[in-house]
């Protein structure tokens, strides 16, 4: 396994739209267990794999709290099918977006079919932080990350406080 690097904004990859995987195979678990390495020593609960430089519909998620085992779940094409009309405020982060936080809304439940770690279909009714994580991952699937529902003064201001971040954490 291997730390794969983590792309951070305004890189222009994290706005495009990852395409769906077709095999579930050795090479694609590989990756999988790549991203999950990245994401546990970022330390981050998800991530997508546009995040690694890779435009595929996958997710890499573990919200397990820090005094429980892991609980690393893979979403191969994730496709949310459903939400609750109740919504739930969480301060979110990003890997992507380092140090930076804001509340952002979601539905307070998904729930989501996707392939798992051996390609097999899955459906998932997701509620709390769980719920809120596929969401925020589902976004960069979509080329969307979670300033982009801030104003656009709060994005440009964040956008610069990772600039600044990544320039002196080379």
């Amino acid at each position: 396994m291997a730390i794969l690097p983590i792309i951070t904004v305004p890189d222009p990859l994290l706005k495009k739209i990852s395409k769906p995987v077709d095999n579930v195979d050795d090479k694609l678990r590989a990756f999988l267990d790549d991203m999950l390495e990245t994401m546990y020593a970022a330390p981050g609960v998800g991530l997508a794999a546009v995040q690694v430089g890779r435009l595929a519909r996958i997710l890499v998620i573990d919200t397990a709290p820090d005094d429980e085992d892991p609980n690393p779940m893979f979403f191969i094409n994730p496709d949310i099918f459903w939400t609750s009309d109740d919504f739930a405020v969480y301060n979110e982060g990003c890997l992507s977006i380092p140090e930076q936080y804001a509340d952002i809304e979601r539905p307070a439940e998904c729930k989501v079919r996707y392939l798992d770690y051996n390609g097999k279909k899955q459906e998932l009714h997701a509620k709390e932080l769980l719920a809120t994580c596929i969401q925020h991952e589902m976004d960069h699937l979509e080329g969307v990350v979670f300033i982009d529902y801030l104003s656009k003064i709060k994005r440009t201001m964040y956008v610069k406080k990772v600039k600044k971040y990544v320039k002196d954490n080379d």
